[in-house]
């Protein structure tokens, strides 16, 4: 059981944006990290574990002189084996900053190729694994970009260009150098989910059709796909063969988040029908198979869930935020 914690107050209202909440924890002074996306900006927040704000700053996504700030579309902590680096995505291209946001390391600008006159350019979807970040965009390609252990020179090492239409979401996990094992599943409006293995040459494992509805959150733990779709559906996937093991009629609208706790096995689920949804999910040591069993919910009141995340990897506490809802809901194990 979750009770409710003393919220954060933040300076904006989160967008209407699904994933618009990334945390990330800083063990030694312990600190949480929030970051939201609200229109041209980025809010950046620390609060201790008690909810008390310590820091609060904005963040824009500005590309030079003279140029406009254009609308951010993700905020995303990359937590890589050497370093942690704060990726935005908008409607122009990528940044990649120091993880506090104080000093930009990286800019990448979105090519419209051939893109028709109507179509509209952005960059959406973050994950990382190993040295590489990667990003979805518009056209349907996933830029992979190899970071070294310090310094500027990143690289656009590959494109993965197996989607036709706009990514939706990444996921990734660290593979730990076994073979054949899937490490990065990518989702887009479709509802196709394209499982893949990462290394100098990356290796397309599994295609997993959708089902009639986008596919807006996605995540992966250990050889499992659990995936949330715009039906309030979470149907969990074998990554290395996709196929359906569990099912879920979830929600009653649309998911907007999904997150995992690694070392618990527990599933976040946050929709546009107010509730948030904790699972807890395990192999069946006889049959192998994924089983689901349902351990918490939370209604968030007349409010359009667009963020949900675990504050740590036991999953013993996450935060919520909501469209229009000017603070950060924070929930701790009883």
């Amino acid at each position: 059981m979750y009770r409710r914690e003393q919220p954060v107050p933040t300076q904006a209202c989160p967008a209407a944006l699904y994933n618009n909440l990334c945390v990330l924890s800083l063990p030694a002074p312990r600190l949480t990290q929030f970051a939201l996306v609200h229109g041209l900006n980025v809010q950046l927040l620390s609060a201790t574990s008690d909810g008390l704000p310590v820091s609060q700053r904005q963040l824009h996504a500005k590309e030079g002189a003279g140029l406009s700030f254009p609308l951010i579309t993700q905020a995303y902590w990359c937590v890589l084996p050497f370093r942690v680096l704060l990726v935005l995505t908008s409607q122009r291209g990528i940044q990649m900053y120091e993880s506090d946001g104080s000093v930009m390391v990286y800019w990448h600008a979105l090519d419209s190729g051939d893109a028709p006159p109507a179509q509209a350019l952005f960059a959406r979807g973050i994950a990382a694994s190993g040295h590489y970040i990667f990003v979805g965009t518009w056209s349907g390609r996933v830029l992979v970009f190899d970071v070294p252990a310090k310094g500027p020179n990143i690289v656009l090492s590959e494109e993965l260009d197996e989607h036709r239409v706009p990514i939706t979401d990444i996921a990734a996990e660290p593979a730990q150098g076994q073979d054949c094992v899937a490490d990065v599943v990518t989702a887009d409006d479709s509802g196709l989910l394209c499982v893949w293995k990462s290394g100098p040459e990356f290796k397309l494992l599994t295609r997993i059709s959708g089902f009639g509805s986008p596919c807006p959150s996605v995540r992966l733990w250990q050889g499992t796909v659990a995936a949330g779709y715009g039906d309030g559906q979470i149907r969990v996937f074998e990554a290395s063969s996709g196929a359906l093991h569990v099912q879920i009629n979830a929600h009653a609208r649309g998911v907007s988040a999904l997150d995992l706790a690694p070392e618990a096995g527990k599933l976040l689920s946050g929709a546009e029908d107010s509730f948030v949804h904790i699972w807890k999910l395990s192999r069946n040591p006889d049959s192998g198979c994924i089983e689901v069993e349902h351990c918490h919910a939370e209604c968030v009141t007349d409010t359009q869930v667009c963020g949900a995340r675990f504050c740590d990897p036991r999953g013993s506490s996450f935060a919520v935020t909501g469209y229009d809802l000017p603070e950060i809901l924070r929930y701790s194990c009883v």
